[in-house]
């Protein structure tokens, strides 16, 4: 059973943690084009560093990799993809497109989100933007190497009709003003995982989902901070939380709070990124500023390929040039020569 009930949410009471979420959440909404404003210039920098983690991190959840050297040319459309993972990730990048392209707000039925998928398939699938034909199973490998099934999802046959109800629920949520937007866009997001639509690339699906659903009600964080990279980084607890919570959902029995709260608390983390990317910029090029940052923020010693891989919107020229300033300026040093050189921070 859906948890995104119109009449269910308006009447849910929420609990503190929820509610401090909530206020967070939305207060950094209401600043986020002041930060825009403030430093338009940096702007289109962040943007092309997030969509290329945005890419990397939500394919790369799925098992789907490409080599480092070939993450920037595919993503950003100079090198035409090679292989279906390149073609994948390809088609990951058109579907953000399409979406921060969006200028009205759309509205939201099913086809929207077999559109996203034939995006994100790559043109590689059969069954791009078409519902599952089978009914699929989310399985889970234990450390001894045993597979557990840990959730049934919404049968084939159901899902063409369940997916109507969640998006006829959605809108019906949005028209209600006690039950706040953010909420619904969570409760979709956690629904849509449930009923598991597709034959594959569910969990990218959601991911373009959230993102959609948020900037459709004036989120726009993640035009420049990665979500995708945020939920990488707490995969654990993505995974736990989504397990938790979907006990007893067929019955209409399951817990949804927790879910809101970390879906919240990765959107929370982006806006503190976002405000501090845009209050540490300087007047000066905003690349050489944050690949100065991220050099002088290295603990241990690095390599070149060890910067490319934490920049991608960097090129490797640009590298090069702050680290031979930084270099000039005696706070870094070059350690040995050839291919097993590395640098390090000059520590006085």
């Amino acid at each position: 059973m859906l948890s995104l009930d119109p009449k269910k949410l308006a009447e849910m009471s929420l609990p503190v943690a929820t509610s401090w979420l909530l206020g967070s959440c939305m207060e950094a909404r209401g600043k986020q084009d002041l930060w825009i404003r403030q430093k338009p210039e940096i702007l289109n920098v962040l943007r092309e560093q997030a969509i290329i983690q945005s890419v990397e991190s939500s394919n790369r959840i799925e098992g789907v990799t490409i080599p480092a050297d070939r993450l920037r040319p595919v993503v950003i459309g100079k090198d035409k993809p090679r292989n279906r993972s390149e073609e994948e990730l390809a088609g990951y990048r058109q579907a953000m497109d399409w979406i921060f392209s969006r200028k009205r707000r759309m509205s939201i039925v099913p086809a929207v989100f077999q559109r996203l998928h034939s995006f994100a398939q790559g043109g590689f699938s059969g069954d791009a933007g078409e519902w599952k034909k089978r009914n699929n199973e989310i399985i889970e490998i234990l450390p001894n190497g045993e597979r557990k099934v840990r959730f049934v999802p919404t049968s084939a046959k159901d899902t063409p009709k369940t997916m109507e109800a969640l998006c006829r629920n959605y809108r019906e949520a949005c028209n209600d003003e006690r039950v706040p937007p953010l909420l619904i866009v969570a409760t979709f997001v956690f629904d849509l995982l449930c009923i598991h639509p597709f034959r594959d690339g569910n969990g990218r699906i959601s991911r373009l989902a959230t993102t959609l659903l948020l900037q459709t009600h004036g989120f726009q964080v993640a035009r420049y901070v990665s979500l995708e990279r945020l939920v990488e980084e707490s995969k654990q607890d993505y995974y736990a939380i989504l397990a938790d919570c979907s006990l007893g959902w067929h019955e209409g029995k399951n817990e949804i709070v927790s879910w809101w709260n970390y879906f919240m608390s990765v959107l929370r983390r982006a806006y503190k990124e976002f405000e501090r990317q845009v209050e540490s910029a300087e007047a000066r090029p905003a690349k050489s500023d944050i690949v100065r940052q991220t050099v002088l923020a290295q603990l241990e010693q690095f390599t070149l390929g060890d910067l490319a891989a934490q920049l991608p919107a960097a090129s490797p020229q640009l590298i090069k040039k702050v680290l031979a300033e930084l270099k000039k300026q005696g706070k870094v040093r070059l350690v040995g020569r050839g291919r097993g050189a590395r640098w390090e921070i000059n520590i006085p």
